[in-house]
């Protein structure tokens, strides 16, 4: 008998040779239609798997990021089984699952054409119907080299020679499909329901462009058809709502050739960052915050002083300056650094909070870049907190308050992320443990469930990443708070102590928007354009039927502009019903339509961008209604 630990501390005892989906079934039905895959002893591993020894065990569903990839990386099994039969002589590369799906490089004769897709779509639904168990074999690396030779699969031929010569390999079988794969794998090609072909790329085989060049074609996967159509809906949304698309239809912002990857603010757009700034300037003074600003080009010693120049050059721009060296910044913390030196600190200031809004360039490969997504110029709303040790836990705890005060005051929910000591790194492992298990206890104590991505930390210290989630289910990774020891000691930063003696501050250093430039794309396509009334660059457009009505159409200017309010008028002879379609496509929250009626009763007429037509309001109160939507930040 073997002895099972379930995850709510449970144990149950099953015969040797048991499956995991069979304990699934046993502990509940709907727990084994469910799953998708199990952890046992920590390791990911097939339903199949036939249990011998004790363990611990927890099933996976589809909500679980791991149990998404097994799902897809199944899927994509069904796809190339699905072109194999197709197109028999096509040779097979890699097939994993991705972020939201999956691809599988091929190499062929055949020219794959979007009108193909139908046709390896209807194939992949007779092996999904046809339901072929998934079955996991064990090959030596020999027998694996020779089964696959036979089968003239060069690809998976190259990547089993690059394997120890003791590693075991593993294949997995559905029908007369075999492919190489380490696992894991759904039980079944009936387990995938939904299926969808997406789009074709080429792609160099191991990524080296010496290499031969595949086709590529990447695909999504669901357990239910609701689910696909949803997905499909929100790609489509995605697509209207493409930030560049806004920008430009908007009027806030361009991206012109001169100037690759360095944004151009029009003045709309200026409004919004600008209100972007009001809010976090004003949050950040109740905050106790300091504002400061630093120089964008600083001499070379700088940069070898703190780390950069060794672990960052590659991405920084240089230039020359009486013939010295200096760096244009990809990081504002330097510099903040320098002011921070500029006084004698006692730890009575403690904590010091200081913020600024830094521009820093970094080189980016032109073929990443990507609106205001991905550019080289950008401005972080940084911060850096320089504290006694004592002090790391309560301040970490501030910073996890603010920016959830500014994600939610956008309608943003989001997760937490812990990332760790990378590979290239300054510090020691002492130094890195004690800042990491800060971080955590500073989570831990706010009662916020994080991942951890070992390795994925800054050279300079552990992080927590803030990931927001957008009105389409999208991910973005925004706010970070990096623990640092490593800089303190490299500018031999120092405070008088209550001791009278020298010691050496922690530091803090942190983000919220993350890149002011990211984040405005992300609210455009989070809000479509239909920015909340205090942050749209119109708030109200007054639209006078006739000429008749410009005369009042002035007065009711200069009461909006009196109350604060971003107004327009739109004064052409054209219909209304133009004038308004031409509204709502700029996505003005407001709408005030100006007649006879409203002239002789000094009202106006108001429709919302959203709820359509609101009846007639006296001027005074509507300004007081608006005034009060822009001053409580409010979402409608």
């Amino acid at each position: 008998m073997v002895n099972i630990s379930l995850p709510d501390g449970r144990h149950r005892e099953y015969q040797e040779g048991t499956s995991l989906l069979q304990i699934a079934e046993d502990i509940s039905p709907k727990l084994a239609k469910n799953a998708v895959a199990a952890v046992f002893n920590d390791k990911v591993t097939d339903l199949t798997t036939l249990v011998y020894k004790d363990g611990k065990v927890q099933f996976l569903d589809f909500d679980h990021e791991k149990a998404r990839n097994v799902y897809r990386h199944s899927s994509s099994h069904v796809m190339a089984q699905a072109v194999k039969r197709l197109w028999p002589e096509t040779k097979f590369a890699i097939g994993p699952a991705i972020d939201k799906g999956f691809y599988y490089d091929f190499d062929t004769d055949h020219t794959f054409t979007p009108d193909d897709f139908a046709l390896i779509e209807k194939e992949m639904n007779s092996i999904i119907k046809s339901d072929y168990p998934i079955v996991r074999r064990e090959l030596s690396k020999e027998e694996a080299i020779q089964f696959f030779a036979d089968r003239k699969e060069d690809y998976k031929v190259e990547l089993i020679r690059d394997l120890p010569d003791d590693a075991i390999i593993s294949v997995y079988q559905q029908g007369e499909f075999v492919d190489l794969c380490a696992g894991p794998h759904l039980p079944s090609t009936g387990k995938v329901k939904a299926i969808k072909l997406m789009s074709l790329a080429g792609a160099y085989w191991r990524g080296d462009e010496n290499k031969k060049m595949l086709q590529r074609i990447y695909a999504t996967s669901f357990p239910k058809q609701v689910m696909l159509d949803d997905y499909l809906h929100k790609l489509e949304e995605a697509r209207k709502r493409d930030h560049r698309k806004l920008g430009k239809e908007l009027g806030l912002f361009v991206l012109l050739d001169e100037g690759p990857g360095f944004p151009f603010f029009l003045p709309k757009g200026m409004v919004i960052r600008n209100e972007l700034e009001n809010f976090w300037r004003q949050a950040h003074q109740q905050a106790g915050y300091q504002e400061i600003r630093t120089p964008i080009i600083l001499n070379r010693e700088l940069w070898e002083q703190s780390g950069h120049w060794d672990h960052y050059k590659d991405n920084m721009y240089f230039t020359k300056i009486d013939d010295q060296d200096f760096a244009v910044k990809p990081m504002n913390c330097p510099g903040g650094i320098l002011v921070y030196k500029q006084n004698l600190h006692s730890y009575r200031e403690f904590p010091l909070r200081t913020c600024e809004m830094g521009l820093v360039h970094r080189h980016e490969m032109s073929g990443v870049l990507h609106g205001l997504m991905r550019v080289r110029a950008f401005t972080q709303d940084d911060a850096h907190i320089f504290m006694l040790p004592e002090q790391i836990i309560a301040e970490i705890k501030g910073v996890m308050e603010l920016v959830d005060l500014f994600y939610k005051q956008f309608g943003f929910t989001y997760h937490v992320e812990l990332s760790t000591q990378p590979e290239k790194s300054m510090g020691t492992k002492e130094v890195w443990d004690a800042a990491t298990d800060a971080l955590k206890e500073a989570l831990e104590g706010q009662g916020m469930a994080y991942k951890i991505n070992a390795g994925d930390g800054a050279f300079y210290g552990p992080k927590i990443d803030f990931h927001l989630q957008d009105s389409l289910d999208r991910t973005w990774q925004c706010g970070t708070i990096q623990l640092d020891f490593q800089m303190p000691e490299k500018f031999d930063l120092t405070y008088i102590g209550e001791d009278g003696e020298k010691h050496r501050p922690v530091m803090i250093h942190r983000v919220i928007y993350g890149s002011m430039e990211r984040f405005i794309g992300i609210i455009t396509e989070h809000f479509g354009g239909a920015f909340p009334a205090w942050l749209a660059p119109v708030q109200v457009r007054v639209l006078p039927i006739t000429e008749k009505q410009h005369e009042y159409a002035a007065q009711v200017m200069d009461n909006l502009k009196a109350a604060g309010i971003r107004a327009e008028s739109d004064p052409r002879s054209e219909k209304i019903g133009y004038k308004i379609r031409e509204g709502q496509l700029q996505k003005i929250p407001y709408l005030l339509i100006l007649g006879d009626k409203e002239v002789q009763s000094g009202t106006v007429a108001v429709r919302h961008r959203k709820e359509g037509d609101l009846g007639q309001q006296g001027l005074e109160a509507f300004s007081a209604m608006v005034s009060a939507e822009i001053k409580d930040k409010v979402i409608r």
